[in-house]
């Protein structure tokens, strides 16, 4: 599979990875030819990213933190949950509990690898991709910072219900104020009795910085929770590669570049250390070109150097490919000039 821009699809071309909509359903199933209508459909929902087969990569996995299956379990209990609160009912705290301790059992199993993040986003279904993959970062970056079991499964509910605020009643509309959406979020997930207050606060604090400028109480250092602090952090950069948020979409080593510059100024300098130790920096099946002028698709990740990873590369010769990978682990003098 290759992970390429829709304004790159061909016509022809089979879809590699399932597009699920908000609820969890498949919209367009993985092996679907992509005709024009389709392609045209969808870049009217917003799809931006897609992954297409390619035979020459059939055999190259993309190993993630977190199964399919899990991730699809807790779109669709977010889509439930956010669906309850626009409705002004209950939403069920027992279930969100289970899918998180679902999703914290895949990422302290796969602890070793790094995140990919490459969820098929559309206009539908971005709100719970991005409140999953703020989770994921935000336990990924907790694991490495050596939090309990018991501090995880706070910091991961925190995580996936940060943005809960702005769900509003159907008769209000949506929220799109920071600084109200985080006081919104506070006051209904602290009258939830099975959560701890800790969880919101994280709604509460993660558009706060620790230089002081801030919202929505411009909280300064350490009395801004470790919690929110992180889930600062995973949603940065999720908006920033997702580009819903700011207009704007990053690929990943732009994003990650763009934290590092924060940090120690608005962002935890010791959080943003670890985050950057579980985010891929080039996902695999990204197409990329190195300083050697050839082109290929990342294959392959090193846990502690995501910003060196393994390309295939491919040279044509009398009509037939000549496939090469390049470790850039191991060749430190090549390195990656564009993502294509």
């Amino acid at each position: 599979m290759r992970f390429v821009s829709i304004e790159a699809v061909e016509p022809g071309q089979r879809l590699g990875k399932s597009i699920f909509t908000g609820n969890g359903t498949t919209l367009l199933a993985e092996n679907s030819q992509l005709t024009v209508p389709l392609i045209n459909t969808l870049k009217r929902i917003g799809v931006t990213m897609i992954f297409i087969k390619d035979e020459r990569f059939d055999d190259v996995v993309i190993e993630d933190v977190v199964s399919e299956k899990t991730k699809m379990a807790v779109i669709s209990k977010m889509s439930e949950t956010f669906y309850a609160v626009r409705s002004g009912k209950e939403f069920d705290t027992r279930s969100i509990s289970v899918s998180v301790d679902r999703m914290l059992d895949e990422l302290m199993a796969n602890k070793h690898l790094l995140a990919q993040l490459n969820e098929i986003r559309s206009n539908d279904n971005e709100m719970y991709v991005h409140a999953l993959h703020v989770c994921v970062m935000s336990v990924l970056i907790g694991i490495n910072a050596g939090f309990s079991p018991a501090q995880l499964k706070d910091l991961a509910v925190g995580a996936l219900l940060h943005d809960i605020g702005k769900v509003g009643r159907e008769e209000d509309g949506p929220e799109t104020s920071k600084e109200h959406h985080t006081w919104r979020g506070f006051e209904l997930l602290k009258t939830k009795r099975e959560y701890s207050l800790l969880i919101s606060h994280i709604c509460l604090q993660h558009h706060e910085t620790i230089d002081g400028n801030g919202i929505p109480r411009r909280l300064n250092g350490d009395k801004i929770h470790a919690f929110a602090k992180i889930v600062a952090i995973a949603n940065l950069y999720d908006n920033l590669i997702s580009g819903f948020s700011h207009g704007k979409r990053f690929l990943p080593h732009e994003a990650c570049e763009r934290i590092s510059a924060l940090a120690g100024v608005t962002l935890e300098h010791e959080y943003v250390l670890h985050f950057l130790k579980t985010v891929s920096v080039y996902p695999t099946g990204t197409s990329v070109k190195l300083s050697t002028k050839e082109t290929g698709v990342v294959v392959g990740q090193h846990r502690g150097l995501p910003g060196r990873p393994v390309v295939r590369v491919f040279k044509r010769n009398d009509n037939q490919y000549e496939a090469k990978e390049v470790d850039l682990a191991r060749n430190p003098t090549v390195f990656i000039e564009a993502v294509l």
